[in-house]
C-alpha cells in the first residue's frame, strides 16, 4: 500500500472519530439516564453522528447546536461531557427527574461557550448558576428552579 493511501486511510478513520466524538458524548449522558418513555431510543452511537437522532439539531457542519429534552420523563444526572459540546447552544432539560448538580463542563459552556438558553427547571438539580459570560458574549438565558 502506498504512502499516500495509508495516509488517506489514516484521515477517514480521524475524520469519523472526531464527527463522532459528540455522539460519544450524548451516548456517554444517555447511558447515565433512565428512559422508561424511550425517548433516547433513536440515539444509536454507531451513527457517524447525531444529527438523525430524535432531540437533537445541528447546524450545517454536524455539530450539536441544540437538545430539546423537556418534559421526557428521564431520571439521573447530567454528565460533565456535555461540556463538551462546544457549539451546543440551547439545552432544554426542563420537567425531568434530573438530580445531583450542573457539571463544571456546562457551566462553562455558559460562561466561555456558544451556550444561548440553559432550561433546567422543575427538576431536582442543586446548585445555581448565574447568566454571565465573557466580555463581548450573548448573555445566557438560565431556566432553574428558585429552590436550588
Amino acid at each position: 500500500m502506498s504512502k499516500i493511501a495509508v495516509f488517506l486511510a489514516l484521515a477517514l478513520v480521524l475524520t469519523y472519530v472526531e464527527c463522532n466524538s459528540e455522539g460519544d458524548v450524548l451516548n456517554a449522558w444517555k447511558s447515565s439516564l433512565s428512559d422508561p418513555n424511550n425517548v433516547l431510543q433513536s440515539w444509536d452511537p454507531t451513527l457517524v453522528n447525531p444529527c438523525t437522532w430524535f432531540h437533537v439539531t445541528c447546524n450545517l457542519d454536524d455539530s450539536v447546536v441544540r437538545v430539546d429534552l423537556g418534559n421526557a420523563n428521564l431520571s439521573g444526572t447530567l454528565v460533565p461531557q456535555l461540556g463538551l459540546l462546544a457549539n451546543l447552544q440551547y439545552l432544554r432539560l426542563n420537567k425531568n427527574k434530573l438530580s445531583g448538580s450542573i457539571p463544571t463542563g456546562v457551566l462553562q459552556l455558559i460562561q466561555w461557550g456558544n451556550l444561548q438558553i440553559l432550561d433546567v427547571s422543575y427538576n431536582n438539580l442543586a446548585g445555581r448558576t448565574r447568566p454571565t459570560k465573557a466580555k463581548g458574549r450573548v448573555i445566557t438565558t438560565v431556566v432553574q428552579d428558585p429552590k436550588a
